[in-house]
C-alpha cells in the first residue's frame, strides 16, 4: 500500500457509496411556487404568449397610465367620473409567456369619442388569436400597427394559476389602484404633490 493513500473506514463520510448521488434525488421536498408579482404590460416583442381563454379571466375596465413611470393603476368606478380626462379604457386578458410569467395585457378599446387606431385593433386581434394558440406581438411602426405572429411548432398549452381572476386582480393592483381623491396619483395629476 502507498504511504500517503488512508483505506477507509466503515461509516466514512467520505465513502463514495455513501456520496453517490442516486436518482431520487428529485424526491426532495416539495414545495409551492406562490404568485406575489404579476406585472401590467404588454407582451414582449420576442416572447410567444398565450391569453387565458376563459371570460371570466378578462375584464373591460378603466386606467391610468403613467407612460413616465411605466405604471397603471386601476381606477375604482367611484373615481372615473372625476378622473375622465385621465382615464384610459381597456380590457385587461390574463396572459402568459413561454416562460411561465403570468401578466395583465392592457388592450385599449374604442373611447367615448368613437376613435379606433390600427394599433388597438391589431392589438385586440392578437388577444382573440392568443386564446387558441401561441403568438408573438412586435410593434410595425411603418405599418402602424402590431404584426402578430402564429407559432408553428407545437408547443404544449399553459398551465394557468390555480387562482381566480379577482386574486389576479389583487396581486397585479394591490398598490395600484385609484380609490379616493387622496391617493398619491390623483394629487400629481392635479399639481398637488
Amino acid at each position: 500500500m502507498e504511504d500517503n493513500v488512508v483505506p477507509l473506514a466503515a461509516g466514512d463520510p467520505f465513502d463514495p457509496a455513501s456520496l453517490r448521488l442516486d436518482q431520487s434525488f428529485t424526491d426532495g421536498p416539495a414545495v409551492k411556487k406562490l404568485l406575489t408579482t404579476i406585472p401590467i404590460r404588454k407582451p414582449g416583442a420576442q416572447d410567444f404568449n398565450r391569453v387565458h381563454p376563459g371570460a371570466d379571466y378578462r375584464l373591460d375596465t378603466t386606467v391610468i397610465i403613467l407612460k413616465d413611470d411605466r405604471e397603471t393603476y386601476l381606477v375604482d368606478r367611484s373615481m372615473r367620473s372625476e378622473l375622465i380626462t385621465e382615464c384610459v379604457p381597456v380590457t385587461l386578458y390574463t396572459t402568459i409567456n413561454r416562460q411561465g410569467v403570468l401578466f395583465l395585457w392592457p388592450v385599449r378599446l374604442v373611447g367615448p369619442d368613437g376613435r379606433e387606431m390600427a394599433w388597438w385593433t391589431s392589438a385586440r386581434t392578437a388577444a382573440e388569436l392568443a386564446m387558441t394558440s401561441w403568438v408573438r406581438v412586435t410593434a410595425n411602426q411603418s405599418l402602424g400597427a402590431y404584426e402578430v405572429c402564429q407559432a408553428i411548432g407545437a408547443i404544449p398549452d399553459p398551465t394557468w394559476p390555480d387562482l381566480s381572476f379577482t386574486e389576479l386582480l389583487r396581486i397585479a393592483f394591490r398598490d395600484q389602484m385609484i380609490t379616493s381623491p387622496d391617493h398619491v396619483v390623483v394629487k400629481r395629476l392635479r399639481g398637488l404633490a
